[in-house]
């Protein structure tokens, strides 16, 4: 079975950093568009960023200049790097495999980010 699994998330203070880790098994890791979504309790889940086989990425506008996603092919891992973090950041972050070619898609299990003083 594919497996998806976060870590990384936890507690931090407005304007603290964390990276998230996603570890991807059991697919063809370079077929796949990888990206981070979150879901704040009552809101609709939506993207944070994305990241190409290629190398192409793209951000939310709300974290445009404060997070950076990065994938490792060696490692079947895609990376969240958040900076300056703010309380509006706090949700569930999942990770996300995207088929480039077919309409497969899987989710990971999800990470809390609670962004708090």
């Amino acid at each position: 079975q594919v497996q998806l699994v976060e870590s990384g998330g936890g507690l931090v203070q407005p304007g603290g950093s964390l990276r998230l880790s996603c570890a991807a098994s059991r697919i063809t890791f370079r077929f796949y568009t990888m990206g981070w979504y979150r879901q704040a309790p009552g809101k609709q889940r939506e993207l944070v960023a994305s990241i190409t086989s290629g190398g192409d990425t793209n951000y939310a506008d709300s974290v445009k200049g404060r997070c950076t996603i990065s994938r490792d092919a060696a490692k079947n891992a895609v990376y969240l790097q958040m900076n300056s973090l703010k309380p509006e950041d706090t949700a569930v972050y999942y990770c996300n495999a995207q088929h480039t070619r077919a309409s497969i898609n899987y989710w990971g299990q999800g990470t809390q980010v609670t962004v708090s003083s």
